[in-house]
């Protein structure tokens, strides 16, 4: 996915597939394809490392016939598992050698802020009346101060948990079979709005204004995390054929606030042709254009675009939810966010409203299911804030403490962010069974375990191994770093890696990591990359089965 300062997404293709490490093509685990045997020439033996130890498993063969495909020619791979009861290796590869992390890198992020914050922790972000009131009228502004809540309500479902799709929304642009949760994203917006219609207020003579003082952005976080988050600060655009070729496409978009507004002139083209759509958006993000094509009968396709200005659209919204709720603002929901009018303290500025999120244990699992990068990045921040520091950066060394503590080898671990991007990411086979090995002396055991995807049944494991023995019995954070190798005209392989747990039965659990980097596929058809992902999860199956 290409993005320049003054175009969006437009669109997928090998091309497209810029360098990324753990970014959309660790979702391409999700595709189950047939590891079928491979002809060509045959590589090294994949031997354990030397200081793998006596009385170590032998590899599955089936797992010694993954690793001589031509794909990993040249490639390098580790391979860990541990009986953490006894400590013995079952089976390793190169165990203190680095290697990219891609998403597994989360492993190491969401746990710092679970343990920072706590599983139970809620964000509680709260709107204040600053100014006077008379009656029903506020003769001021209501200020919403962030807190850093990454969904705001807009995945909560009924019952208080945090929905998810196996493909999320935050991949539209990078993978096929996006889709989006039911839930309506302006939830929590329209919640505080009938807070405050609800504590006697019908008409503010003055502004709306959103207090992102929590932290700064950073954009060495890439994607950067904002104290304001709503809609993951996307823009939803769902496009659905017509019923005849040459009929333009219908369109749908979310959610739709003020100065926001989405075009479209994608028509329908017959059925079975190839489709493809585009996004542009102007310099300020608020006009978006979609473009191509899109064939009769095909599936709705969804595409995003990014919220420029995450803290002007919060304002946008809550004016034009507080006009839904029955509360009158005299001031244009489509200005800028007038930060100068913010006061110094909130002393004496009653709360009028406060939206209460989910436990962030709930966040944890979102974040670990779909691979969700901006919550993962939002992870450092919030690490930050618990110190008083209003620097991202200043997450790291809490979250060095932390991996001390858990008794996880740090010097084997290198990281510039929280969802395993940046190219200094790296850690060893070691230290993520370190990090996981951690999980399972604690109260939150199953609970951290459970929130991992489940192979064959959820998350970005929830379409490989569906009809194998192994299917609902592991549970394992998956990584990539792929991109387009133009100089072969293929796909090179970075990473790919897997890294949790394996049910022994009988509440035993074994911890695994299995990963390869340096493979390539033999062209740019993205479906090599697929066959990657899946021999990955299929060593991870025999490792079970085993």
């Amino acid at each position: 996915m290409v993005r320049g300062r003054d175009s969006r997404p437009r669109g997928t293709g090998p091309r497209s597939l810029r360098w990324r490490v753990g970014a959309g093509c660790s979702t391409l685990l999700l595709a189950a394809l047939t590891s079928g045997v491979a002809s060509g020439p045959t590589p090294p033996d994949p031997t354990p490392s030397p200081s793998a130890t006596a009385g170590q498993e032998p590899l599955d063969p089936r797992i010694t016939e993954i690793m001589r495909k031509p794909e990993y020619r040249n490639a390098q791979w580790g391979l860990l598992q541990v009986e953490p009861d006894s400590g013995r290796v079952v089976r390793s590869m190169f165990p203190e050698q680095v290697f990219i992390p891609g998403s597994t890198a989360k492993l190491f992020s969401v746990s710092g802020p679970w343990k920072t914050l706590g599983a139970g922790h809620r964000f509680e972000t709260p709107v204040h009346a600053v100014g006077e009131r008379d009656g029903s009228t506020l003769d001021g502004n209501l200020a919403l101060v962030a807190q850093g809540d990454l969904t705001m309500g807009g995945r909560t479902r009924p019952d208080g948990t945090v929905a998810f799709t196996d493909l999320d929304h935050t991949y539209a642009n990078d993978v096929p079979g996006a889709t989006l949760t039911p839930e309506d994203p302006l939830a929590g917006i329209d919640r505080l709005a009938r807070q405050v219609r609800a504590s006697g207020l019908t008409r503010v003579d003055g502004d709306v204004v959103v207090d992102s003082r929590l932290f700064a952005p950073d954009p060495t976080l890439d994607p950067t995390p904002t104290p304001m988050i709503i809609n993951d600060n996307l823009i939803d655009l769902l496009t659905t054929p017509g019923d005849r070729p040459d009929a333009p496409a219908r369109l749908d978009w979310r959610p739709k606030v003020a100065p926001y507004r989405v075009t479209s002139t994608v028509k329908t083209i017959a059925a079975g042709e190839t489709g493809s759509i585009n996004v542009t958006a102007s310099e300020n993000g608020t006009r978006i254009r979609l473009t191509g094509t899109i064939a009769v009968g095909a599936a709705p396709v969804l595409r995003v675009s990014p919220v420029t200005d995450p803290a002007a659209f919060g304002r946008g919204a809550l004016i034009e939810a507080l006009g839904r709720a029955g509360v009158r603002v005299t001031a244009d929901p489509a200005g800028p966010n007038p930060v100068a009018e913010l006061p110094r303290t909130y002393e004496g500025s009653p709360r009028v409203a406060v939206y209460t999120s989910p436990p962030y244990a709930d966040y944890a699992e979102l974040i670990l299911k779909v691979s969700h990068n901006l919550g993962a990045n939002l992870g450092i921040c919030l690490m930050a804030v618990e110190t008083g520091s209003h620097a991202c950066m200043d997450g790291f060394p809490v979250l060095a403490r932390f991996l001390d503590g858990a008794g996880v080898d740090r010097e084997q671990v290198q990281l510039l962010d929280g969802r395993g991007g940046n190219p200094v990411d790296r850690a060893t086979p070691r230290a993520e069974i370190q990090m996981l090995t951690y999980w399972m002396g604690t109260p939150d055991a199953r609970r951290f375990r459970e929130a991992l995807p489940i192979l064959g049944v959820d998350g970005l494991l929830a379409t490989n191994c569906r009809d194998c023995p192994a299917r609902g019995k592991v549970f394992a954070k998956t990584g990539a770093a792929v991109g387009y190798d133009a100089l072969n005209d293929r796909l090179g392989v970075g990473a790919m890696t897997i890294a949790g747990y394996l049910d022994r039965g009988d509440g035993r659990f074994d911890v695994f990591y299995a990963g390869v980097t340096g493979g390539a596929t033999p062209t740019p058809d993205p479906s090599g990359i697929l066959s990657v992902a899946n021999d990955i999860a299929m060593i991870a199956a025999y490792l079970q089965e085993g």
